[in-house]
């Protein structure tokens, strides 16, 4: 299985452009990019990039955050990488494994890196090879 491109430079599957304006519950799969207005919940295995334009007031969970700008207001999960660069501005919390804050950036929160969880079959590969002690 090819490894995931976590980073936002691949195709876009979609764009809420600026201007736009959207209110509920986006879940997608790919890359999609956000320059307008969003309010709700953001659900995703893969990249969310929020750009300059963007004002997104959500709880995200996504497999990869990149803020380009814009300002976000909400909490956030990410299971890859937070990345932030300014002149964005992130009010939330943040918990992933990976985070990077650009200079100029603006973040109010707590950021909680936590490691990243194993595959089901990588555990079970470290399983497998791990010692057993018996007393």
């Amino acid at each position: 299985m090819p490894e995931r491109e976590w980073s936002g430079v691949g195709e876009l599957q979609a764009l809420l452009g600026p201007g736009a304006q959207f209110e509920g519950t986006l879940v997608f799969q790919g890359r999609i990019r956000i320059e307008g207005s969003f309010k709700g919940k953001i659900r995703s295995e893969d990249v969310l990039i929020i750009g300059s334009s963007a004002a997104v007031e959500a709880d995200v969970e996504v497999g990869a955050l990149i803020v380009r700008g814009g300002t976000l207001k909400g909490d956030v999960r990410a299971k890859q990488l937070v990345e932030i660069y300014a002149p964005a501005r992130v009010h939330g919390d943040i918990e992933a494994p990976q985070v990077f804050l650009e200079k100029g950036a603006v973040f109010d929160g707590q950021c909680t890196m936590v490691e990243e969880k194993a595959a089901p079959a990588d555990a079970e590969a470290h399983a497998a090879v791990s010692p057993s002690f018996s007393t």
